[in-house]
């Protein structure tokens, strides 16, 4: 056990929520949350509504100027060097405070994706991979703002495939730098930042990362794409023509550049789903604003039940969305305590990340979808004043859809979930295989265990029967195909549904029970209202998913016995939920905010 602010975290291993049960008092959710944290939080929130609102039209007007001044005001605050090493002139917080941070500064997409680019991928390279030297160097810029960085691993032929690239680096005769051939396309902060890590293949074969700085010989920045949305920020290509980077400034090892890339997209995956699960509390402020002073037949339509019920869902969003996203990183800082001494050592901290790259994934995905609904339901309410550019909601809509892109696609990070929870249970990292056969005798055997009891009791049994569900259908798919179910992609994709929404929901209900143990139920009935909205919906997801799954494993009778066995897993006693929906809108127009309590 460690302890973080004071309460006891349980070590989990990543994607061991899937077998492991837990109590609420063993993860970490947003009302543990100490002083400090709360302090950074408020600091970051002022900086955002006092400096980065105040400079929109500026930024989205391409004036660049402006965010460069904000990366200066950032690094003044502390906000910007919050995962830099004390010793190179940054904070060295948990990484609580990292997804606080992102959390409340997503009050603009455009600034949101120029600071995430420059903090994560462009700082944090160095800090985990770069030699002294280059820390000494490099990172005090970084964290003050002086120096913005950027990350260019894309090309035009190779976006997810991004081991495929066509970047060259070769040796100069004199063997005293590269020469770096080659495009990198869709660089945010291109326009603007004076240092990038760039990936090129070294003789055409070893995937490694340089440190480029602009003033390089032979670098060249391209043309500014015109985008559908985060059209305050950056994004051009890059040109290298025989780019001279001098030897010292190969990052990490010749050949290894993919660990880099892939352990620094884990920590991008986990703020991006934080800063998401951010900007949906902004438009749900902007939707609940309007309704209550919009009026249509005679009333506002914060009245009608169907604008009610999108708020509702809305409000049920974040709830889950917080407590997914603080348990993941309160998960990190629980393992990276239990270090002891070498919790300064980044390696050591670059590899507990790794080891939750399936939830940093699943936060990716679930976030970015999130607000997409958020914004799309908040152009519904604001009608066809949502598709005017002076309302904020037609901003919000067009700058959130590249979230479903950015850090990996959410493809692929269905197929990152899917593969990495196989190739853990694979080589008995995770207890799945004997889960998954335990779960099958007590199927055969027709036992069914009672479950859980006390506080939120049904409502732990539907994660327990979420799981179980999820369990059986991987059991039938990898039964059925074997090593083969790699290939099988749309049954893949399938299990990750149930993986990610498993996780949602008992995320939303730990937090609900710690609320309501802590509160008293009276006091946390909202909580546990928008947690039983949002497991409605995911169970009803759940059981979709899995007979997708299970039709495209079996047939014939296997098939109807299956099916047999599925809705007898996913039985259980719906929710009112036009009720829970009713409480849940109540509170957020009385509020004019969403709100936990």
């Amino acid at each position: 056990m460690a302890t973080l602010t004071g309460m006891p975290i349980t070590k989990v291993a990543g994607g061991g929520f899937l077998t492991q049960e837990l109590t609420s008092n063993e993860v970490f959710t947003p009302e543990d949350f100490t002083e400090q944290h709360l302090l950074i939080a408020q600091t970051a929130e002022e900086f955002a509504n006092q400096e980065i609102v105040s400079r929109i039209e500026r930024m989205e007007h391409k004036d660049f100027a402006a965010n460069r001044e904000l990366l200066k005001k950032a690094g003044e605050l502390g906000l910007s060097g919050v995962d830099v090493p004390e010793q190179y002139g940054g904070m060295q917080m948990d990484k609580v405070t990292s997804a606080l941070i992102a959390d409340r500064i997503a009050k603009y997409g455009g600034f949101s994706t120029t600071w995430g680019a420059h903090t994560c991928i462009g700082t944090l390279p160095i800090v985990y991979f770069g030699s002294e030297d280059q820390k000494k160097k490099y990172l005090p810029g970084l964290a003050s703002g002086q120096t913005v960085g950027a990350y260019a691993l894309s090309e035009s032929s190779s976006g997810s495939d991004a081991l495929n690239c066509r970047a060259r680096a070769t040796l100069s005769a004199d063997g005293k730098c590269y020469l770096l051939n080659g495009e990198k396309m869709w660089i945010t902060n291109a326009g603007f930042a004076d240092l990038f890590i760039v990936f090129a293949k070294v003789d055409g074969e070893k995937f490694t990362a340089f440190i480029v700085e602009r003033g390089f010989p032979g670098f060249a920045v391209g043309a500014e794409e015109h985008k559908m949305g985060i059209r305050g920020s950056s994004t051009c290509p890059l040109i290298l023509n025989d780019c001279k980077v001098p030897v010292e400034n190969v990052l990490g090892e010749i050949g290894k550049g993919h660990h880099i890339a892939f352990n620094v997209l884990n920590v991008g995956r986990f703020k991006l789903g934080a800063g998401c699960i951010g900007g949906a509390r902004n438009s749900i402020e902007n939707a609940v604003a309007y309704a209550r002073q919009r009026k249509a037949f005679g009333k506002v339509i914060a009245d009608f039940g169907l604008v009610r019920e999108k708020l509702a869902n809305m409000a049920a969003g974040i709830f889950t969305g917080e407590a997914m996203a603080y348990r993941t990183v309160g998960m990190m800082d629980a393992a990276i305590e239990q270090l002891g001494e070498r919790h300064d050592d980044m390696v050591q901290v670059r590899k507990v990340i790794d080891e939750y790259a399936i939830e940093c994934s699943i936060l990716k995905v679930w976030g970015s979808e999130l607000i997409g609904y958020v914004v799309d339901e908040t152009v519904q309410i604001y009608g066809g004043y949502g598709f005017v550019e002076e309302y904020p909601a037609e901003r919000a809509y067009r700058d959130a859809r590249i979230n479903r892109i950015f850090e990996g696609t959410n493809e692929i990070n269905r197929l990152v979930i899917t593969g990495f929870l196989l190739k853990r249970a694979m080589s008995g990292q995770l207890p799945l295989m004997p889960a998954i056969k335990k779960l099958m005798d007590e199927v055969l055997s027709g036992a069914r265990e009672d479950g859980a009891e006390g506080l939120l009791a049904e409502e732990r049994k539907l994660v327990a029967a979420a799981k179980k569900i999820g369990l059986f259908a991987a059991g039938v798919a990898t039964q059925k195909y074997m090593q083969a179910i790699q290939d099988q992609q749309e049954i893949m994709g399938a299990i990750a549904n149930m993986v990610i929404e498993t996780y949602a929901m008992e995320s939303a209900v730990l937090r609900a029970q710690k609320l309501a143990a802590r509160n008293g139920e009276a006091v946390a009935a909202n909580a546990i209202a928008m947690a039983r909205v949002y497991m409605a919906g995911a169970m009803e997801r759940i059981e979709s998913a899995a007979k997708t799954v299970i039709a495209a494993a079996a047939e014939g009778d296997m098939l109807r016995s299956q099916m047999a066995i599925l809705r007898r897993l996913s039985k259980y006693e719906p929710f009112n939920t036009i009720a829970l929906r009713e409480k849940i809108a109540q509170k957020v127009i009385e509020s004019g905010k969403y709100m936990a309590m």
